[in-house]
């Protein structure tokens, strides 16, 4: 895709957030828009960072390793979200980078107990979020509510991880009723853990098809791939 075609695409998404973060009474900067940058080229990320947007999300390491040095040979420091399934082989590499500056996908204590000792290694205080599998969807990885109170009293003992909310990809759903009662529900969970366990400030929910109705029920991380970057090219 064009990079033209890319600043119009941020400019209308930018729009829609803002009206979405409005009708649930919020402003525009109370939401943040990270850019799902998977399969995408150096020079498109370049050209959205260059529009402002704060964040970029990749699910593999070795691509995004491999896109950070490439942006950095151009003096381009990305700040990285690392949004996919984490395997435990791979969080050494991650917590070498220093501007990897979250793992939203944390699913397991067994992969918060590897990356808080690779944290400690690497003398660093990682930012995490705890994905929840609202759905209960057999194809998604993710802590089951009902278990999400104890395992998050489990991890916030761990020193190098700074545990600041939730994360949660729902199955590909054409009902809005749907997609609105499980946000609705990690909302719900959100609070919930926030005011008997620990305070949290992130919500990560929404993406292409439904990110207006996760900000409209309190998403505060908006993921977007395919609305800015076009159809991707495996």
């Amino acid at each position: 895709m064009s990079e033209a075609n890319i600043v119009e695409n941020y400019q209308e998404i930018d729009e829609k957030i803002r009206k979405a973060a409005e009708r649930s009474g919020r402003k525009r900067e109370d939401v943040k828009l990270l850019a799902v940058s998977k399969t995408q080229s150096a020079a498109e990320i370049k050209a959205l960072k260059e529009l402002g947007v704060p964040f970029f999300g990749e699910n593999r390491v070795q691509e995004l390793e491999e896109k950070d040095a490439e942006l950095k040979s151009d003096d381009i420091v990305i700040d990285w979200h690392f949004v996919g399934h984490l395997q435990r082989n791979k969080v050494k590499y991650l917590m070498r980078m220093q501007n990897c500056k979250m793992i939203e996908s944390i699913d397991s204590f067994r992969l918060a107990k590897e990356v808080n000792k690779r944290a400690k290694k690497n003398e660093r205080i990682i930012p995490v979020l705890i994905q929840i599998n609202i759905a209960e969807d057999d194809n998604k990885f993710g802590i089951k509510a009902e278990n999400a109170e104890d395992f998050l009293q489990k991890i916030i003992k761990f020193e190098n991880l700074e545990v600041k909310g939730l994360m949660t990809i729902l199955p590909y759903l054409d009902e809005e009723e749907s997609l609105r009662s499980y946000f609705k529900e990690l909302k719900k969970l959100f609070d919930h853990l926030s005011q008997n366990v620990k305070k949290l400030s992130e919500l990560s929910m929404g993406m292409t098809n439904d990110y207006q109705i996760a900000i409209e029920e309190g998403a505060t991380i908006v993921r977007i791939g395919r609305a800015l970057f076009g159809e991707r090219e495996y």
